[in-house]
């Protein structure tokens, strides 16, 4: 049985790694059709992207853009691990940094309290927003896709009515911007000047410590471990004592609070304030990104950083003379080849897990035992 699994275990390793090279290979051949079916060259169009992808300042721009992204990544990722679809990520954040940025613009205390107030306050409102989903699910049995969709609207409708001059927010000086109050410049959170190159967001430190955090409670934790249980099978997990519903309800609250800080990049790096401009869909892009990497934490920040590179330089496409449309067919493309790659690979390794094991087991029922031999 040991040369079996240490056979399994190799396949296992070449299967890993066949199944994103697969992806990359069939996305890489369904864009380039894509592209052909514009009338466009795709080697030139790789070419430029490649080489403007690489340049300094828009290496900047990715790792800004990936900061936002991880936390959406993660945010999704949790639900996932509990067969959750936590759809409502994008009014959960967009929501969370409303009310943050309502916050940060009538403290008056140092930045020192401030910023942990804002992003504490951002993670609470994300939070309670994502229990209302939890609960409505363990109490009322109401499945998670479609009151994460409703409180989605309703989040909009909520931020409509209270982003207007009057309420909780002004005209900007032009009169062409409604918007929160400014956060005051001690509430600013760091960032790195790189020179020409732009000026990095400190916000990415927040995600690299999510991401140790996500790594470590799910992995190396009894809660996560219950959490993947009642992920894999609520059955088994009941019947070894875990609270399902407890359990279902925690890890809603947990995907709500990183959601909340998926708008804090911008918030306290960029804009320092909630506008009519503020920007949305990020969570949805999130759901992409958690698919691309699995729900691990370093598959998920590779998914950010190519979601990065992807906008920076198909932006850049269009001033090229290709279709602006380019963009979003390539993340589709790129999405559904994960995808299917990941479940072709699974299922082929699967059918040979089950075939070895199976051609081990007849092997030894066919060997006759010393007993045998002796009679």
């Amino acid at each position: 049985m040991n040369k079996l699994t240490q056979r399994i275990d190799k396949e296992r390793l070449l299967l890993g790694i066949a199944a994103p090279l697969l992806a990359l290979v069939a996305a890489i051949v369904v864009t380039t059709l894509v592209i052909l079916a514009t009338g466009k060259n795709p080697g030139d169009a790789f070419s430029d992207m490649a080489t403007y992808g690489s340049a300094s300042d828009s290496q900047v721009y990715i790792l800004n853009k990936a900061t936002t992204y991880y936390l959406a990544g993660v945010a999704v990722a949790i639900g996932f691990r509990m067969n959750l679809f936590n759809i409502g990520v994008d009014g959960q954040y967009r929501l969370a940094a409303f009310i943050a940025a309502v916050l940060g613009g009538a403290l008056t205390a140092p930045g020192w309290i401030a910023i942990p107030l804002i992003i504490l306050c951002a993670m609470a409102t994300g939070a309670a927003w994502a229990a209302i989903a939890g609960i409505l699910k363990v109490t009322r049995g109401v499945s998670e896709v479609i009151s994460t969709i409703m409180l989605n609207s309703i989040a909009t409708a909520i931020i409509a009515y209270l982003l207007q001059p009057g309420k909780l927010a002004e005209l900007d000086e032009a009169g062409t911007t409604v918007r929160t109050t400014p956060l005051p410049k001690s509430s600013y959170f760091f960032t790195i000047d790189t020179g020409a190159s732009g000026v990095l967001w400190g916000f990415i430190f927040i995600a690299v410590l999510i991401g140790i955090a996500y790594w470590f409670v799910l992995g190396r934790t009894r809660f996560g471990f219950d959490l993947r249980t009642v992920g894999q099978s609520e059955t088994a997990a009941s019947a070894s004592g875990v609270s399902v519903k407890k359990m279902i309800a925690t890890s809603m609250v947990i995907s709500g609070a990183v959601a909340g800080l998926i708008g804090m990049p911008t918030l306290l790096n960029d804009s320092h304030q909630f506008g009519n401009d503020f920007p949305a869909g990020i969570g949805f892009t999130g759901i992409a990104i958690a698919l691309l990497g699995r729900n691990n934490p370093i598959g998920i920040a590779l998914g950010a950083l190519l979601w990065g590179f992807l906008e920076r330089t198909t932006n850049h496409l269009e001033f090229q003379g290709y279709d602006k449309e380019i963009l979003g067919v390539i993340q589709g493309v790129i999405v559904l080849c994960v995808v299917i790659a990941y479940e072709v690979v699974r299922r082929y390794g699967l059918k040979r897990q089950q075939q070895r094991v199976g051609a081990e087991l007849a092997a030894q029922a066919a060997a006759p035992t010393e007993k045998q031999e002796v009679a």
